[in-house]
């Protein structure tokens, strides 16, 4: 599981209606890319069992580097030139692809596809809401950004203590905070605040490529873990 930590950044005056567009439309572009690369890493992966069993017994080690994985990426992407930013961030869809197909592995398929559609679903609206809304996200989205770090550290916890209990609740708290997340991003993207951040339309695009990425991949697992049925 992936889990993001957003930069606190200002909405201020927004962009003509065209720029705003063209910033989401190239965000939903790279985003798309990365969601196919990690389907295509998850379907090859969940054909090869002696990969599905080695991920599986180092779950903590790589969900930790993936962790920090993303916080890197998310540093450097205003740092380095789009090539690289895009690199990373195809690097990172691709081996959360792995972590993914052991996750998947244990549900049933019509399940997985349930969780699939109502993690759309849910993305979707939150994403109309931050694009539609005239009132500033930023106080909301500071602080789910914040209680992410608490989700984390609560994950972590209950994979020593194996709790069905605690792992639902994190579910629904994981839930509420990332649609926050998604109507949060969303706006921030539009209002033109990540071109101001890193100081340039395509990095600013490959950024929000990663947020919303990890905003709809959260939803969805978190959506598997509590509407889906195991094998």
């Amino acid at each position: 599981m992936s889990i993001q930590s957003p930069s606190q950044v200002e909405i201020g005056a927004r962009p003509s209606a065209a720029e705003a567009t063209g910033y989401l439309g190239q965000a939903f572009l790279w985003m798309f890319a990365g969601l196919l690369l990690t389907a295509a890493v998850t379907g090859v992966v969940q054909g090869n069992q002696s990969v599905l069993e080695q991920v599986a017994e180092l779950w903590l080690p790589i969900l930790i580097g993936l962790f920090v994985l993303v916080l890197a990426i998310q540093w450097a992407i205003p740092r380095v030139s789009p090539t690289i930013s895009l690199g990373l961030f195809f690097v990172y869809a691709a081996a959360l692809g792995f972590v993914i197909a052991v996750v998947v592995s244990a549900y049933t398929l019509p399940s997985v596809g349930s969780a699939f559609l109502s993690a759309a679903a849910m993305f979707g609206a939150a994403g109309l809401y931050g694009v539609v809304t005239k009132r500033s996200l930023a106080g909301l989205g500071a602080m789910a950004g914040m209680a992410i770090w608490g989700l984390f550290v609560a994950i972590i916890v209950n994979v020593f203590l194996g709790s069905d209990t605690i792992g639902f609740v994190i579910s629904i708290i994981g839930v509420i905070l990332f649609t926050i997340l998604t109507a949060y991003d969303t706006q921030r993207i539009s209002s033109g605040a990540l071109v101001a951040q890193t100081g340039s339309v395509e990095k600013a695009a490959i950024l929000g490529a990663v947020h919303l990425y990890l905003d709809f991949v959260n939803l969805f697992l978190f959506l598997l873990r509590l509407l889906g049925s195991r094998r």
